[in-house]
């Protein structure tokens, strides 16, 4: 009699096993529980998850400030976090990124992309293939779980209510202004020039037409000093490059009436508001960028539905 009731014991084990097994081995297409999470590379504990942060390069101030964000977001997680950034502004290296990050068995990307178009391909492939997709700064036209950015057009008009403001100041009501965008694609900067054109609406202040530097500063310089010789009162740049481009060129030129006002915010920025050679820099928030941005990416491969939230990071006005 004992025989028998360890062996129906036994049995009786075993087969609470075997479900318990069943169970635990589902399949990662699910949304799963716990710390099941679907991803490009299957499923797995979310400690376990690989995030690739491309951004436009990984030269200027305002990408490295977002990827110590991103990085800072990683270890509180325990995540990985790589950033892989080309080294210059470049539409196929930027695809070429995505495209090694799903080969890596990345989780998610986390990407600025250099416009709304370019990029599109790779990253429908990306998610195709499971990957979450998160932007941060600027946004492709491809669906997203999140996007952390800064509202452009309402800080490209603050810019150009400050320049408006210190020229009126000064007693100037009428001039030439030029302008120093990276390029007419990328979606943040475009959205900044258009919010700075529209503070000039319904005033005698005329201006010129874009030039596109591609963010380099030195290129930047070139036609900052081109629009000081045709007498602007003033010059916008729309990013980092292309504002210590307007302030270098101003220096330059000893002509300190000329208002320059651009946007983000690195040493050589500053330095140059210090000394008077630029009025003003509209200062974003790239590691609040990057930090809530790998948040999101890691709810994202947990299963959580974002909806594609845009959620404004803010933006300071830094003067001297």
């Amino acid at each position: 009699m004992k025989k028998k009731i360890l062996a129906l014991t036994c049995c009786l084990a075993l087969g609470i096993g075997l479900l318990a097994g069943c169970s635990s081995g589902g399949s990662g297409s699910g949304s799963g529980s716990g710390s099941q999470t679907p991803s490009g590379s299957g499923s797995q504990t979310s400690s376990d998850a690989k995030i690739a942060l491309i951004t436009m390069d990984s030269i200027d101030q305002h990408w490295v400030t977002l990827n110590e964000g991103a990085q800072k977001a990683a270890k509180e997680l325990g995540v990985t976090v790589d950033f892989m950034a080309p080294n210059t502004k470049d539409d196929a290296l930027q695809i070429e990124q995505v495209n090694n990050a799903v080969a890596g068995g990345y989780d998610a990307i986390l990407v600025a992309a250099n416009g709304p178009d370019a990029i599109s391909g790779a990253l429908k492939e990306a998610a195709a293939a499971g990957v979450k997709i998160v932007y941060v700064d600027s946004p492709a036209n491809v669906d997203a779980a999140a996007t952390f950015s800064t509202d452009n057009a309402a800080a490209g008009k603050k810019a150009g209510e400050e320049m408006l403001k210190a020229l009126t100041d000064a007693g100037v009501t009428s001039g030439d202004i030029g302008v120093i965008n990276v390029n007419a694609a990328t979606d943040s900067c475009v959205k900044r020039e258009e919010g700075f054109r529209s503070a000039f609406e319904g005033t005698d202040f005329n201006i010129l037409e874009t030039q596109y530097c591609e963010g380099d500063a030195a290129k930047s310089q070139s036609s900052a000093e081109n629009f000081i010789t045709q007498g602007v009162v003033g010059i916008f740049g729309a990013n980092e490059g292309s504002t210590t481009g307007i302030g270098n060129a101003i220096k330059a030129s000893g002509k300190t009436d000329i208002i320059g006002v651009g946007f983000d915010k690195s040493d050589a920025i500053l330095n140059l508001i210090n000394d008077g050679y630029l009025l003003c820099t509209m200062a974003q928030n790239p590691d609040v960028m990057g930090y809530e941005g790998v948040k999101a990416a890691v709810a994202a491969i947990n299963g959580e539905d974002l909806g594609g939230k845009v959620t404004d990071t803010g933006v300071s006005v830094v003067t001297k």
